[in-house]
């Protein structure tokens, strides 16, 4: 029998270009699932650097990590300061569904 090695794929690994980011963010928020984005806002911030966002928005490094985990509450300030820490900002339009 063959064996077959599989490994944890990791998103920020693969997100090297600003295109790429924003790209990566704006499929997540499409979905309108809030758990998912806040994984991948810290799927961004750990490939631009978690440190870095952490000194910026004045917050420890490793409760950063636990604040943008999959199983992370974050508050919306949190939210908002790593957003911007990250280079990008929020702007509200009308959604035309529910």
């Amino acid at each position: 029998m063959k064996t077959v090695i599989t490994s944890v794929w990791d998103p920020a690994e693969y997100l090297k270009t600003d295109e790429e980011i924003t790209a990566y963010l704006c499929d997540v928020f499409s979905t309108n699932d809030a758990q998912l984005i806040i994984a991948a806002i810290g799927d961004v911030a750990r490939a631009q650097g978690m440190s870095r966002v952490a000194d910026d928005v004045e917050c420890g490094r490793e409760s950063l990590y636990k604040s943008l985990s999959k199983s992370g509450n974050p508050s919306f300030e949190t939210v908002y300061k790593v957003l911007v820490a990250l280079g990008y900002g929020l702007s509200v339009s009308q959604s035309s569904g529910s």
